[in-house]
């Protein structure tokens, strides 16, 4: 005896599932591409950062100061604008050795500060933009592989019916540089 859901059963009780009774949906198999700055590692490389400025000789006394504004952006200030870039990059080293990659950080325009001090400001880019967003479901409906591909806010869910399909979408999408750090996550098998 089938039922709708909701509808009473014989006994008095209500139906509340088909699940079970052979009205299996066939699952699609998934992942979410996502791009995502660690901020606790953002946070160790700043330490690290800020230590080696206090330490180096070129650098002491220039007032030089790297600092975590929210959960998106660093700001960086100095002396004068040459040794702003040694502090950039020695931040962008430590970035790099915790794991961060430089194509989630953008540099803002040079600010002249108090005195004749400099200071620029730096974002960190938390989830896929929009643009890159549709780039990457163009890639992949293009690449006529058996997959679909819709954006779910700043990532990008990524279904097919087979798990191969699915390792071909990410192989393709790590061949191309969309300029972002693109992480494969959620990955869901029925």
């Amino acid at each position: 005896m089938k039922l709708e859901v909701g509808e009473n059963r014989p006994d008095g009780a209500v139906h509340v599932s088909n699940i079970g009774e052979g009205d299996h949906m066939a699952q699609d198999n998934s992942f979410d591409i996502v791009s995502k700055v660690d901020i606790q590692e953002v946070r160790n490389a700043i330490d690290q950062a800020s230590k080696e400025i206090k330490a180096r000789f070129d650098l002491k006394d220039s007032k030089s100061e790297v600092n975590l504004e929210g959960n998106d952006a660093i700001q960086l200030a100095s002396a004068d604008e040459y040794k702003l870039e040694a502090v950039k990059e020695i931040l962008g080293q430590k970035l790099v050795k915790r794991g961060i990659s430089l194509k989630n950080v953008s540099y803002g325009k040079l600010e002249e500060a108090m005195g004749k001090s400099v200071r620029q400001k730096i974002t960190l880019q938390q989830g896929v933009p929009i643009e890159k967003a549709k780039d990457i479901v163009k890639l992949i409906k293009d690449s006529k592989l058996k997959v679909q591909a819709s954006i779910q806010g700043d990532s990008v869910r990524v279904s097919g019916k087979d798990r191969d399909s699915l390792q071909s979408a990410i192989a393709l999408l790590r061949g191309k540089d969309f300029g972002v750090d693109l992480q494969f996550t959620n990955y869901r098998t029925n």
